[in-house]
């Protein structure tokens, strides 16, 4: 069985101190076991300080993400972070291809596997994130529109760098919009996804990669979402900055919640 990562995308959100609060509420709130990983990815400037913090809370199993890490290790280009200053701060994730990267930088599926193969190369989890427009989804396109996204992404990735990805399916019209993608129809394309995974790197590799939903999940629909057979977790964004509300998430994912 998968074990169930939760990530929480805090976007561009939280003071350094609300930040700090955040994870010993988290820390406090959560029911630790070994079948779920919990990550927070901090804005940028706050990672350091985060990671700490996670480090003095006894027994604290949270780790820590980025929102983003560039395809060179180093260089000009102002403003940037790369895999390896990201790592030597204590990284373990970094997320890549976030649908609202795409839409205000501009990153393609292109750029995208570039950040991937560095993350992957650095030493880092790349969470790869996948998804359709409304517009796609209403013209029954998506699972086209997702393989290709997929498929481009995953290029150059080896059978064996497969293993450190995790891939975040999450529908462009259900991100902060409250609108959530019914069970089924977030199950669908995860297994959608897995299928392709299997075509491309055999069944071994398609029963171990883990799939995550992201997509205005919350403490209300969590569990039903989790329960999926090919659902492995969920990248969540505007519940993750509510200790609450992101505990329990994480509590509903556990198996013997499933």
């Amino acid at each position: 069985m998968r074990n169930k990562i939760i990530v929480g995308n805090w976007k561009m959100n939280n003071s350094s101190s609300e930040s700090l609060e955040l994870v010993k509420k988290i820390n406090d709130l959560v029911v630790w076991k070994s079948d779920v990983e919990v990550v927070v990815c901090p804005p940028s400037v706050y990672i350091a300080t985060t990671v700490k913090e996670i480090k003095g809370i006894k027994g604290c199993q949270i780790k820590v993400g980025a929102q983003n890490g560039h395809f060179e290790s180093k260089g000009a280009f102002t403003g940037e972070i790369s895999c390896a200053m990201l790592i030597d701060v204590g990284v373990e994730y970094v997320v890549v291809g976030h649908s609202e990267r795409r839409q205000y930088f501009g990153e393609t599926d292109e750029v995208v596997n570039k950040r991937a193969l560095c993350a992957i190369k650095s030493g880092l989890t790349p969470i790869v994130c996948v998804g359709e427009t409304l517009a796609e989804r209403e013209n029954s396109i998506t699972e086209e529109i997702i393989r290709k996204q997929v498929k481009l992404i995953l290029n150059g990735i080896s059978e064996n760098e497969i293993e450190k990805v995790i891939i975040a399916y999450e529908p462009i019209w259900a991100i902060g919009t409250g609108k959530t993608a019914t069970n089924e129809q977030a199950n669908e394309v995860c297994k959608s996804i897995r299928n392709l995974v299997y075509e491309l790197y055999g069944e071994k590799v398609s029963e171990a990669i883990r799939i995550q939903y992201g997509g205005s999940m919350n403490g209300e629909n969590a569990r039903e979402l989790l329960s999926q057979s090919e659902i492995d977790g969920g990248l969540v964004g505007g519940a993750s900055l509510k200790a609450e509300e992101f505990s329990k998430i994480v509590n509903s994912a556990h198996n013997d919640n499933n």
